[in-house]
Formats: structure tokens, sequence, C-alpha cells
């Protein structure tokens, strides 16, 4: 079994891919199963997850994992990683409907017009 998940984890980590010609039937086709065995795609939100978690879901149900973030405000999602994304511990880039700027904050000296932008994000 380690074999299989550490083989799984070299694969993303190379080329983002989720399956395993060898490993997938004798191991990973019955984690698959668990969730009907149709899983195209996930998303998870709400609180951040570990890279390590995420990585591991990714390769045990053979199905991309999409990370976002949000408000309430913005109706729920404001960003999402892309579903072909094979780095993990980002909540990716924002959606098209969403707007997103960083406003000053000058009472804790946080300025967007630092030489490394700080201050605080609206969406």
């Amino acid at each position: 079994m380690q074999r299989a998940v550490a083989s799984k984890l070299k694969n993303l980590a190379l080329g983002g891919h989720y399956t395993h010609s060898v490993y997938d039937p004798i191991v990973f086709n019955k984690m698959k199963s668990l969730l009907g065995g149709k899983v195209r795609v996930m998303i998870t939100g709400s609180a951040p997850i570990s890279s390590d978690v995420l990585n591991f879901l990714k390769i045990c149900f053979c199905a991309p994992i999409c990370e976002g973030y949000g408000l309430t405000e913005s109706s729920a999602a404001a960003s999402l990683t892309s579903a072909f994304d094979p780095v993990a511990g980002h909540v990716g880039g924002p959606l098209s409907c969403i707007r997103v700027r960083l406003r000053d904050i000058p009472e804790m000296s946080y300025l967007s017009t630092d030489e490394n932008p700080r201050g605080e994000i609206m969406f």
C-alpha cells in the first residue's frame, strides 16, 4: 500500500496524474467505489486543507479536487483552483464575476504601495 501511495503521489507531483494503471484496479478503485465510482471533480472550501491531505485525497479518489475561498458577501466562492492544477496549498485566482482589491490600512502601516504590498483584501 505504501508503494502504491508513494508512486501515485510522485506521478501527481511530476505531471498532475491522478490515476495509475497498475495500482488503481488493485487498491484505489475500491476507494472510488465508496463515492459511487463516477466522481469527476470535487471541491473543498470553508477552511484550509493541508497540501498532504489534499494530495492524498486526489490520488485516493482518482479525481481532481479544487480548493476555493469565498465569503457570504460574494455568494460563496470568490476564488477557485483549476481542476488541472497539480500544486496544492493555494486557493487559486479570483472568479470572473469577482473584483479584488487591496485596501490600505494606514494605522497598521499596511500600504498597497509598499515594496511588498500589504493591506486588507476586499472582494
